[in-house]
């Protein structure tokens, strides 16, 4: 029988909504993936210009997509599919599908990742800290080369079960706690951080403007990339939670909120890891230009500052210990939260089609465990899949940008977002921008990546399906799920309209 209850769930208040869609925001790409990609695309006298193209992509990007996603949500009252249905027709039920997929596919990889965090929060806890680059290295490797990272895998994607397992109103008081928790760790790290010597640095450094890194377009496209990494936008996570959202709830606001809460909790955990990065290595003389390639080089499948060097660098200040284990909490809160709204995203495809919610979540997570463990036995097959759905989030931004226009993007602002309960209300410039400033951006972005791959990550396999970061990877492995979700779209959709 179909789970009756999820018609009627809501968030009960307006802060359990904002905390469970920054749940979704703060993950990861704040803490471990800003910092870095700030970092990479510093000029020589600072990083502060990419700061700016990031900030500005914020309000024509992500925001937009979060409006988008908001009004998609509470309209359909659905999970991604039905609600994308609702939004445009039946025939389009395979794009609703592709976005679901794309997050779901996401999930598989970042549960590993999860794993990760609670791995080195529990030895920041019982082990000591590495005192060189080479003993963080044998950590690293030791813990890679075993059964741990599947093992972890399976304890964060059971546990993220158990609180979806139970519905909204558990993902709501879990993130009640999980939030709060975050913030209050990376308040008591910011404090720590800007006590150490030598921090001042890094924090000029990252705010201090190279004006002529603005004219170089890569800087733009990974800002670019960055925002939808780090605010969840065009995920269909927060249209999932949109959902559960109330009719009083204003949805401009609530986008404000999300996307700028979300951005300024990435300024704070890149102006910890600059103060920490520079305040320690400073202090061992090295230069600015060393300290910087430390935070640019990524390691394996990007890992090497969050996973490497941070625990080396814990180690040589006072009080190291706490700060690591702080750090490291704070990392798998955000994992963790991040983690829950992905399974919960899979979940509701499956209870809209008449699946109970509890079989729907035991099979996500099985599925969620099983597809994830090639990624957690290999950091190669880790790396394709961060590769080939990372770049698929962008064509999910363009899908969404898509139902909107199918629906009206006038009609849309008019009747969903300015409604009767709106204190705010949203002005045309949305319009303008999500009819033809996120297509613009989708398609740039996705001749960006190919073009990169073509040229600089595969340029000699750039044609080899089984070529880790080739077009040709990224193209088959899309084609595969398009053609499967087109041959099963009139199924898909009457499954999800009939329950």
């Amino acid at each position: 029988m179909p789970d009756k209850v999820t018609s009627t769930e809501r968030f009960s208040t307006k802060w359990g909504l904002i905390l469970s869609v920054l749940g979704i925001a703060v993950g990861t790409g704040n803490i471990w993936r800003f910092p870095r990609i700030a970092a990479e695309n510093g000029g020589e006298t600072g990083a502060g210009a990419f700061l700016i193209a990031w900030v500005t992509f914020l309000f024509i990007w992500s925001i937009p997509l979060i409006i988008a996603e908001y009004g998609i949500g509470r309209n359909g009252r659905k999970g991604v599919i039905g609600s994308f249905i609702k939004m445009t027709s039946e025939k389009f039920a395979w794009m609703g599908s592709f976005i679901g997929f794309v997050a779901t596919a996401i999930m598989f990889y970042y549960s590993v990742v999860a794993g990760w965090c609670l791995y080195y929060l529990i030895e920041s806890v019982f082990s000591t800290l590495p005192e060189n680059v080479e003993q963080a290295n044998m950590v690293w490797e030791g813990f890679q080369g075993s059964m741990l990272p599947s093992v972890f895998h399976l304890i964060m994607i059971t546990c993220g079960g158990l609180i979806i397992i139970k519905g909204v109103k558990s993902i709501e008081r879990i993130n009640l706690i999980l939030i709060p928790s975050l913030l209050l760790v990376l308040v008591i790290s910011l404090i720590k951080a800007l006590t150490l010597p030598g921090s001042s640095a890094g924090i000029v450094y990252l705010f201090t403007p190279d004006w002529a890194t603005l004219k170089e377009p890569g800087l733009w496209l990974e800002a670019l990339t960055q925002n939808a990494w780090d605010t969840g936008a065009a995920w269909g996570l927060i249209l999932t939670y949109g959902a559960y959202m109330r009719k009083k709830d204003d949805i401009a606001i609530s986008a404000f909120q999300t996307g700028i809460g979300n951005n300024m909790v990435s300024l704070m955990a890149a102006v910890i890891i600059f103060s920490t990065v520079f305040g320690t290595l400073g202090g061992m003389n090295m230069s600015d230009g060393q300290i910087l390639d430390v935070m640019r080089d990524s390691g394996p499948a990007s890992t090497g500052l969050t996973f490497m060097w941070m625990p080396q660098l814990f180690q040589e200040m006072a009080g190291g210990k706490i700060f690591a284990i702080l750090f490291f909490l704070g990392l798998t809160f955000a994992a963790f939260s991040s983690l829950i709204s992905m399974i919960e995203l899979a979940t509701k495809v499956f209870v809209d089609m008449g699946i109970t919610r509890k079989k729907a979540t035991i099979a996500v997570c099985t599925a969620g465990f099983m597809f994830g463990l090639p990624s957690a036995v290999s950091l190669d097959f880790f790396a394709n899949q961060d590769f080939v759905w990372g770049v698929g989030l962008m064509a999910s931004g363009g899908l969404i940008s898509f139902a909107v226009i199918q629906f009206g993007a006038d009609k849309f602002r008019n009747t969903l977002v300015n409604n009767e309960e709106s204190r705010f209300k949203l002005g045309r410039w949305w319009v303008f921008i999500i009819k033809y400033v996120v297509p613009v951006q989708v398609i740039t972005l996705l001749a960006w990546w190919i073009y990169l791959s073509a040229t600089s990550f595969a340029p000699d396999t750039w044609y080899n399906p089984l070529s880790p970061f080739s077009v040709a990877t990224v193209l088959v492995q899309w084609g595969i799920v398009v053609v499967l979700f087109k041959i099963y779209n009139r199924r898909i959709a009457q499954k999800t309209i009939l329950n």
